[in-house]
């Protein structure tokens, strides 16, 4: 089974991507972000830990009804500021590891169900080092800033929130830049042939044909045989798994070995 990575920065339009290759392209989705709420419901180990380091410090952190007040968590993380960066690396230790392991069970299940591809829908797929796990890698790739401001300010205020252009920068740049995630599909991924650099600056028809073309793509190189093979030998499933990761990490390596010579 093929595990399609789907990542891109905020206001990228990968959500969007996503619906397209489950509803146009039957691909199941693995969606981290449904996976990060789940993980921090209240009673959850998740939320008990958010709660006890961020509720001193964010006095709203918690809605009437117990849950996480995610707006508030959100300014309590964003931003480029060291004490930002701290908290958000602590809020990523807490929820990442739970993610992990319920993306694993999902990845899992797929396989049973004998489907050949599932897709791994993650924000932060690049940067969290799950790209590791992937066959192939979709970037939704946006190269206007104040296109991506209009979209985070335009689904804010559809929701009736406050925010303003500067909270949506800093939402922006709290991730990592997109030269460096241009960089590393480029290097790592492309140059293997199992990369994909989807430009989403137009609108959501012209998004719809580069997605069937990267879905085309992906049939054309898979094999039925090689697809029953993986589901009906276990070791063989194993082997391909470890052979993909330890490929792709030698890949990373290499890339940022060379990028910190260069710098």
């Amino acid at each position: 089974m093929l595990i399609l990575g789907l990542t891109g920065s905020i206001a990228s339009g990968k959500s969007t991507a996503s619906r397209i290759l489950s509803t146009t392209h039957s691909l199941p989705i693995i969606d981290a972000d449904v996976l990060a709420r789940r993980v921090v419901e209240p009673g959850t180990t998740g939320f008990e830990r958010i709660k006890d380091y961020f509720l001193p410090t964010t006095p709203d952190l918690l809605n009437a009804d117990g849950s996480l007040n995610r707006a508030a968590l959100g300014k309590r993380v964003f931003g480029d500021s060291e004490e930002r960066r701290a908290d958000r690396a602590v809020l990523n230790r807490i929820v990442h590891p739970a993610v992990r392991r319920e993306m694993m069970k999902a990845i899992f299940w797929n396989w049973i169900k004998g489907h050949w591809a599932v897709v791994l829908d993650v924000p932060l797929l690049l940067e969290a080092g799950l790209d590791a796990v992937c066959g192939e890698v979709v970037l939704i790739d946006v190269s206007d800033e104040e296109l991506q401001i209009g979209r985070i300010l335009g689904r804010d205020k559809e929701i009736g929130g406050t925010m303003t252009r500067e909270d949506a920068r800093r939402r922006i740049q709290s991730q990592m830049p997109r030269k460096e995630k241009v960089g590393i599909m480029e290097e790592v991924w492309k140059k293997r042939n199992r990369g994909y650099i989807v430009e989403n600056d137009s609108g959501k028809e012209e998004l719809e044909k580069r997605l069937a073309e990267v879905v085309d793509t992906l049939q054309a190189k898979r094999s039925k045989t090689w697809t029953w093979l993986m589901l009906l030998i276990p070791f063989l499933t194993l082997g391909t798994s470890i052979w993909v990761l330890a490929t792709t990490w030698w890949t990373k390596r290499t890339y940022y070995r060379k990028k910190a010579k260069s710098a």
